[in-house]
């Protein structure tokens, strides 16, 4: 496979010999990015050459956080940067998606008729009357409608969010409630570990449960029990006659609202994040230099061939169709990354990978853990020749599994392999700490952290550490943080869910070390939020679904990590009401309110009866302190028990709980 000079390189070469600037070393080019925001910003708008059809003067008019003005005046839209690409790339005969279900239908969608269908969408759109700023809200899988769809959306100027098929309804209703949205865009039904799901009655369920809905467009699938009635059909709104090739999306403001994202925290509903047009565009690009993806049908290029294994509701997914910004070919899979439920089959992912000549292969950490535990000989899973990196993000990877890893590629005869780690959230839609080809790699730590992100660690004092885990703060902005909570008129749900710790600085509640070599390690939630393969969900969503059980009267949820596993462990404590038993029968209700409020990913691993649910003097429950307790923590360090209503009961999570956590 030819030396191809990586992005990062290209980037510093052109700074050099168009700006004169020359840096010894990524930690010097990191320095100048989050100290000189404005030139940083600057260059990566003139790099990738974006254009703006008004003039604007600076690429930070304000600095502030919350509240940065980026770019004031310019004006873009996502999917114009998309469809730039089309003439190129179709001259160069790479096509722009690449699809795949469980059953193995393939479908290869050219940039032109990418640009072909989302013109006609979007005239599909504009006679529904969706307006620019309308909300549009999408309950599908992970199929190339799905990405259609969107950029119809943010050609018009609509506002985007979308929930997977595996979530429950409560949890849908939760979200695009928050939102109003005017029109649904719904999937009847999927094909999930090879077994069909009719979805016909969660779209009635959803359609009554948004009043401003005004219409309601299906994906018509083979799964679904019967027809939905007063819908539009998926194909009959991709038939609406549009010249494709005069297709141009609409030029918006910098700020405009591209979508809205969902990330809980352990009180309230889910945040609604809203991310605008220009931030996500330009730091995906930024990104771009760190995860080395450029155009399919550059000279400079491997032929790229880029998959990250997700469902629509992760901010993965996200990630995914953000490869199309590079003129990246994007390799999209619908369906189980493990085959049939009834036997697993680790080597999906791999096999479709061999199949479809992917160069980057991205999953949770958990996949490639399971993969290991598996025993999976990457040799029995066909030519994997072609795949020059691999992707981690969800949660840490053990460093065991990363050597796994490498042991699999090495005996493919690509020992250079490349683990392109990276962590950031949907709060952001982008990453805090992440990789670069060509710094070294150590297993267990991510390699640096982002150009143009302040990041540091922060000790309890709030002073930085090197060396030593803090909270991960920012302290400069960056375009990719959200414009603001949708609904948040005086902006004070946003600053209290990321402002309030230090005001003025980002806290993104995870733990965070930094190393001499400016390698990084996330070591789980500094709060008590849920994180399930990257998935998160606040607590106080799962009390909601726990506590309407009847045999219930007090609830506590952690999602412990410990041993160095990809994996938490999610353990539910239950208080149970008078005269109820904690037997299997009603385990398993536990795991049906769960599973159909909120989705299967959050059906806790353990349930254990406990005496009382510990509380401090104003009545909160102590997540946080339980968690840490049970992962290793002294109790005496983290247990205000002067501050708690009921200090007896923490001994009783020391002991009893603590044991079955270790087990």
């Amino acid at each position: 496979m030819p030396a191809f000079v990586p992005q990062i390189r290209l980037y510093q070469d052109w700074l050099r010999d168009e700006h004169g600037l020359v840096f010894d070393g990524f930690p010097a080019l990191r320095q100048w990015s989050v100290t000189d925001l404005e030139a940083f910003w600057q260059s990566v708008w003139t790099y990738n050459d974006l254009r703006s059809p008004t003039p604007f003067g600076c690429a930070l008019g304000c600095e502030r956080m919350p509240g940065a003005v980026w770019f004031p005046g310019a004006q873009l839209n996502y999917a114009a940067q998309v469809l730039r690409h089309v003439e190129a790339a179709e001259a160069a005969g790479q096509p722009a998606i690449i699809a795949e279900d469980e059953q193995g239908d393939t479908r290869e969608i050219a940039w032109p008729e990418l640009r072909r269908q989302v013109a006609a969408f979007a005239a599909t759109l504009r006679e529904l009357g969706i307006l620019p700023g309308d909300r549009v809200v999408a309950y599908l899988p992970n199929r190339p409608e799905t990405i259609v769809a969107f950029l119809a959306c943010a050609s018009v100027g609509a506002v985007w969010s979308v929930c997977a098929p595996d979530m429950g309804v409560p949890a849908i209703r939760d979200r695009f409630n928050q939102i109003a949205p005017k029109l649904l865009i719904a999937v009847d039904g999927v094909l999930y570990g090879g077994r069909s799901l009719d979805r016909t009655g969660v779209v009635e369920e959803l359609r009554a449960a948004l009043p401003t809905l005004e219409t309601t467009i299906v994906l018509r699938t083979p799964y679904a029990s019967r027809p939905l009635p007063d819908t539009l059909g998926f194909a009959e709104a991709l038939a609406t006659y549009a010249d494709a090739d005069g297709f141009a999306p609409l030029s918006l403001p910098f700020d405009h609202p591209l979508w809205i994202l969902y990330s809980s925290g352990t009180t309230g509903l889910p945040k609604p994040l809203v991310h605008s047009h220009g931030g996500v565009v330009l730091t995906a690009l930024a990104g771009g230099l760190h995860t080395d993806l450029g155009p399919s049908y550059a000279a400079n290029s491997w032929g790229e061939r880029y998959h990250w294994y997700s469902t629509t509701g992760w901010v993965m997914w996200n990630a995914q169709v953000a490869g199309l910004l590079t003129g990246t070919t994007i390799c999209l899979f619908d369906g189980s990354p493990s085959g049939a439920r009834e036997r697993p089959d680790w080597s999906t992912l791999w096999r479709f990978a061999a199949r479809h000549r992917v160069t980057f292969l991205g999953a949770g950490a958990a996949f490639h853990v399971a993969c290991m535990r598996a025993e999976l000989d990457l040799r029995a899973c066909g030519d994997l020749s072609q795949v020059r990196a691999i992707g981690s993000t969800g949660s840490p990877l053990p460093a065991e599994t990363q050597n796994w890893g490498a042991r699999q590629f090495a005996a493919l005869g690509t020992p250079e392999i490349w683990w392109c780690d990276v962590s950031g959230g949907t709060d952001l839609c982008s990453n805090f700490t992440t990789a670069n080809r060509e710094l070294p790699q150590r297993p267990g730590a991510m390699q640096c952290r982002q150009l143009g992100a302040a990041v540091e660690a922060w000790d309890e004092h709030g002073r930085p550490v090197v060396g030593e885990l803090g909270e991960l703060v920012c302290t400069r902005p960056i375009p990719a943080m959200p414009i603001k909570l949708w609904g948040d008129v005086d902006g004070s749900r946003y600053h209290e869910a990321y402002f309030a710790t230090y005001p003025g600085v980002w806290r993104h509640g995870d733990w965070l070390r930094i190393d001499a070599d400016e390698s990084c390690t996330i070591s789980g939630r500094s709060d008590a939020t849920i994180n399930r393969g990257g998935l998160r969900m606040g607590t106080s969503e799962i009390y909601a679904a726990v506590e309407q059980l009847p045999e219930v009267a007090d609830s506590l949820v952690v999602d412990v990590n410990s041993g160095g596993l990809a994996e938490s462990r999610l353990m539910l404590f239950v208080v149970l009401a008078a005269g109820a038993t904690l037997d299997e029968v009603l385990r398993a209700r536990v795991a049906a309110a769960i599973r159909a409020s909120l989705s299967p990913r959050f059906v806790p691993d353990v349930v254990l009866a406990a005496p009382a649910i510990p509380r401090t003097l104003s009545g909160k429950k102590q997540e946080l302190p339980v968690k840490r307790i049970l992962q290793g923590d002294d109790p005496r360090r983290v247990v205000d028990r002067s501050a708690m209503a009921n200090p007896d009961c923490i001994d009783w999570y020391v002991t009893t709980a603590g044991t079955v956590s270790r087990d």
